[in-house]
């Protein structure tokens, strides 16, 4: 069976989780789109937070087992509204499931952080080939950026893993390998196409997006993570958060947001997360 809803709207969401009652949540719905969420930052803040706020809430209501919480790398030591948004949501979910223990009842929330898929939607190998077929330029914001790069059946299964040997309230973080130099991979799939690099397609740097910074944090080191038995998945250590006190910071925060108040919203978002430092962005002012 399947149904549509938006994680934004609480009563519709609650009608598909009573009529389905389900015992096993992925949630993955966010805006992930990092120079948008930067010009929409109370947008960020509904969908990414709010609606998180919802599914996990509805969740405990409807005793559902477990709840996955499907995060990103960018929401470690975050430089965009997008990634504070994820940490947020990570923050909440864990806080969350402590409450759970306390109380004894039945879901466990789970958050898996990973970096970029290939070949999903909006990811850069779709982009890339679209601008290859229509011959150029490929685009490059910056000739030394780098990204971790994880293939779709991968991220799935590590997802999947994660789930199962969670214990409630983990952060696992997935070994995403080396990272790779956008530029490179550029330059690759042009010749893969049967074509010349800056001869037959001309390369463009654009320049960094708003939000956006050269590399994205390494997730799995021996100083922030312990191993698990799956060698491509580790346990994050991070900080824990009380679940009443968060939830007394969340409210006014969506409560901004709604009133698509852009400047107390991300102050706000700096406040609670205080490692959020704004790159490239309007914002870098608050952190001053």
């Amino acid at each position: 069976a399947t149904s549509i809803t938006n994680v934004s709207h609480r009563r519709q969401l609650d009608i598909c989780m009573r009529q389905y009652r389900p015992d096993l949540i992925f949630h993955a719905a966010a805006y992930k789109h990092v120079p948008l969420m930067e010009e929409n930052p109370c947008t960020a803040v509904v969908n990414n937070v709010k609606g998180t706020m919802h599914a996990a809430s509805l969740a405990v209501k409807y005793k559902a087992k477990r709840f996955v919480m499907v995060s990103t790398d960018k929401a470690v030591n975050p430089t965009s509204v997008m990634g504070a948004t994820k940490r947020l949501a990570e923050i909440f979910v864990q806080s969350l499931n402590e409450a759970m223990l306390k109380e004894e009842l039945p879901t466990v929330f789970i958050t898996t952080r990973f970096g970029n898929v290939l070949g999903s939607a909006g990811s850069v190998i779709p982009l890339f080939k679209e601008q290859i077929k229509r011959g150029g330029p490929v685009t490059v914001t910056h000739p030394e950026i780098i990204r971790y790069f994880m293939t779709i059946p991968e991220a799935c299964r590590l997802i999947l893993q994660a789930n199962a040997m969670g214990g409630g309230g983990d952060v696992f973080v997935f070994d995403m390998g080396k990272q790779v130099k956008i530029m490179d991979l550029a330059k690759k799939m042009i010749r893969l196409s049967g074509l010349s690099p800056m001869k037959d397609i001309p390369i463009k740097i654009t320049g960094l997006r708003p939000g956006e910074k050269l590399y994205e944090e390494l997730l799995a080191i021996k100083e922030n993570t312990l191993p698990t038995l799956n060698e491509k998945i580790y346990r994050a250590q991070v900080r824990e958060y009380d679940f009443k006190e968060i939830n007394e910071l969340m409210d006014p925060l969506v409560h901004l947001a709604v009133c698509v108040d852009k400047v107390r919203t991300v102050k706000l978002m700096k406040e609670i997360v205080p490692e959020f430092k704004s790159k490239n962005s309007e914002y870098e002012v608050l952190d001053k």
